[in-house]
């Protein structure tokens, strides 16, 4: 695999809670799903890599840059785009004033290339009709594509996307697919998320972390597959371990085999659940 991202022993603490405990990875080109509750340190290690954080101790490099180095952190910065958990918005711009403003901090500085970038991320998200829209008449999900098209300007060699997905309907969530699988061919894209379809759909590699560590490294399919033999589903109540009521009014059961169950095949949900090793009862009736 060729690394275009890097980290080594990275830790970072906020008071008593230590989000990221010597961390260590390698990524590659591709889409690379972080999954984990929340907690976990997923963002906490995004904003380290899009060096808007600094970690306490450990080595970053990104596409061969140390970022601890000043003069090559700003390089990395002008060939990464990043969309953080919670953006802002300059509420009475116009979402193409937003970009264009944006664009000049990445400094685009030729006007024609600039705007004729603005209007290509605007598209790709979707948003070409409201771009003289001010950013307050915007729903939730188009502020959140507006966020999208800024980490695009540019066309950077590496996506930091935190939730990208929050507050996209169905439709919007395919076209993102779309978008960001056509982007991982020639780039590495991070994305951090609750949504295990979406890396399921999405990610030719998946990383659980669990309390700043990970718990597991590998492929949609081999997450699924750890859940293999351990998942049930019986038309009697289970009286312990991890179960919920579905739609057919089956009971499905994660770990030991409740009596009477029978074996269900598992979904990367399950495998992802088993990776955290929960073992509390939860029900959905």
């Amino acid at each position: 695999m060729t690394t275009t991202v890097s980290v080594h022993e990275l830790t970072k603490t906020f008071g008593r809670v230590k989000p990221l405990d010597g961390l260590s990875l390698d990524f590659g080109p591709g889409v690379t799903g972080l999954l984990g509750p929340n907690g976990a340190g997923k963002t906490t290690l995004l904003r380290c890599l899009a060096t808007t954080l600094a970690p306490d101790r450990g080595d970053i490099r990104v596409l061969g840059l140390d970022i601890a180095d000043r003069e090559q952190r700003t390089e990395a910065r002008r060939r990464l785009g990043y969309l953080p958990q919670e953006p802002g918005f300059f509420t009475r711009f116009t979402a193409f004033e937003l970009l264009d403003y944006i664009a000049i901090l990445k400094e685009m500085t030729d006007r024609r290339h600039r705007h004729g970038e603005v209007r290509r991320v605007l598209a790709e998200v979707d948003l070409a009709d409201r771009a003289t829209t001010r950013i307050r008449k915007l729903s939730g999900g188009m502020r959140q594509r507006l966020a999208l098209a800024q980490a695009l300007l540019g066309e950077p060699e590496l996506l930091v996307l935190d939730e990208p997905t929050v507050g996209l309907d169905p439709e919007q969530r395919m076209r993102f697919r779309a978008l960001i699988s056509r982007l991982g061919e020639s780039r590495t894209v991070l994305l951090s998320t609750h949504q295990t379809e979406d890396v399921a759909a999405l990610c030719e590699r998946v990383i659980t972390m669990k309390d700043g560590q990970v718990v597991f490294d590998g492929t949609p399919a081999g997450l699924t597959a750890g859940a293999a033999g351990l998942v049930w589903q019986s038309a009697e109540r289970p009286h312990a371990g991890l179960f919920w009521r579905t739609s057919e009014g089956m009971y499905r059961t994660l770990g030991q085999r409740p009596a009477g169950a029978e074996p269900a095949d598992p979904t990367i949900e399950d495998g992802y659940l088993l990776a955290l090793d929960t073992s509390s009862t939860a029900t959905a009736a």
